[in-house]
């Protein structure tokens, strides 16, 4: 008697490693329930796109990729859509795109193997409301890095943001989940766990703690003492604590960076941003104090709604005058359904993308000097794999990885010389230094 067939899926996720937190955690889910994954979608019996809509050109990639595989899809095939787009148009999006058959909001993402089976059964199944459980999705494994999300939801009104809409309110994973999760990823060779969630500082408040977050880190350093490095992603500048600073500073295994994503430098555009109006100088000021050597990373929005040419001339004072270590810079994005969508004095397109580029080239001075200044010294390098050899450009560097100082996907690169096995964290010693990346080798 033959065998009957195992079911497959294939799940293409966008967006930000939180996204793609939540679609490891719907691809454990149909795992075990039976599936099995293919990476060709025209063989998959289910096909899973987990959108973003965090900003336009998110939204926009989303939308082009449900056209793309509806348009291929063949009969019989399941085409669900989960995710932020999902949760934000909800069943609207099945009248703009009617090869979808299935709509999974973001607190439903536990319920991806119950809706496929819904759909095969010939039922439209659309699951958009409140979550059957409060569950956070765990983490997603990226060679000796792994993300590990302890939160999920944000209780911050940012008037440019979506976020809580789509994702509900700030939610805590249970610390001794977070602990158990972090053992096991140590086991499994993991030698970097990254902290996320939509406001990592909020950690905890949720579950009735203070300064939760460095408690947790305390713990993971105590309970979790073979993992080398503990990197924490997203914190809101209004709860970056004094003990907080203290135990990035303190702990060996938590690495001295610190992602603070300030928005803008002028307090009138950061109240309109619904941001804390703090004294930012200060800020960089006492968490360098606190932190020595730490590295430094932020976020800025050019083009915000009233941005004045003076406003904008203000930032390009503080990136010079701040000198941080790592910057992204968004061109300010209008919204449907925030309060800054509704602001009058929307900055043109072309200014914004002239403020955009003007913001880039004065941090690309900023970093190119940061990264000079570490040319001589020795850096404990995470090794993440080898260089191409068809990358001619690169011929005389083996290795490739990331020092303290550089998140993955957002942050440099670190070139080494030598031939150095993937996940060793590694001494090298700087020997040049571009915009954003270093090259090095072994120090012996």
């Amino acid at each position: 008697m033959d065998q009957p067939r195992t079911p497959s899926f294939t799940l293409v996720s966008l967006g930000c490693p939180k996204n793609q937190v939540d679609a490891e955690g719907m691809e454990q889910l149909l795992l075990r329930s039976g599936y099995g994954s293919v990476a060709d979608a025209r063989r998959a019996d289910a096909i899973i796109v987990n959108t973003c809509a965090f900003i336009k050109p998110a939204e926009q990639e989303s939308i082009r990729t449900i056209r793309s595989l509806g348009a291929r899809k063949r009969p019989g095939q399941v085409l669900v859509v989960a995710g932020c787009l999902a949760q934000r148009y909800g069943e609207h999006l099945a009248d703009d795109f009617p090869a979808v058959d299935g709509i999974l909001g973001t607190l439903r993402w536990n319920e991806i193997a119950d809706l496929i089976a819904e759909v095969r059964r010939g039922h439209p199944t659309y699951w958009l409301g409140p979550a059957r459980s409060d569950a956070v999705p765990s983490r997603v494994l990226r060679g000796p890095s792994a993300y590990l999300k302890i939160s999920d939801g944000c209780d911050v009104d940012c008037a440019f943001c979506t976020i809580p809409s789509i994702k509900g309110r700030h939610r805590s994973k249970p610390p001794e989940r977070v602990v158990a999760e972090a053992r096991e990823l140590a086991a499994q060779g993991v030698r970097e766990v990254i902290l996320i969630g939509q406001d990592t500082t909020a950690y905890g408040r949720d579950l009735g703690q203070r300064d939760g977050l460095p408690q947790l880190l305390d713990r993971l350093c105590a309970e979790v003492p073979e993992l080398p490095w503990i990197r924490v992603m997203y914190a809101f500048p209004g709860r970056l604590t004094p003990r907080l600073l203290e135990t990035i500073a303190g702990q060996p295994q938590v690495v001295k960076y610190v992602d603070l994503p300030l928005q803008h430098a002028n307090r009138d555009v950061l109240a309109r941003m619904g941001r804390p109006r703090q004294d930012l100088r200060e800020v960089v000021a006492e968490i360098r104090a606190t932190i020595p050597d730490v590295a430094i990373r932020s976020a800025f929005v050019v083009g915000f709604p009233g941005e004045t040419e003076a406003d904008f001339e203000e930032l390009l004072r503080f990136l010079k005058e701040a000198q941080l270590d790592r910057v992204g810079v968004f061109k300010y994005s209008r919204e449907e359904g925030t309060r800054a969508g509704d602001l009058p004095d929307q900055v043109p397109e072309s200014v914004k993308e002239r403020r955009y580029a003007r913001a880039m080239r004065a941090q690309r001075r900023v970093s190119l000097k940061r990264n000079r200044a570490l040319v001589g010294r020795v850096l404990p390098v995470l090794v993440e794999g080898r260089v191409a050899e068809t990358d001619g450009g690169l011929a005389p560097f083996k290795s490739i990885g990331r020092s303290y100082r550089d998140a993955p996907e957002v942050d440099g690169l670190v070139f080494v010389r030598d031939d150095v096995p993937e996940g060793q964290i590694a001494p090298i010693r700087v020997t040049e230094a571009m915009d954003y990346d270093l090259m090095g080798e072994l120090a012996r």
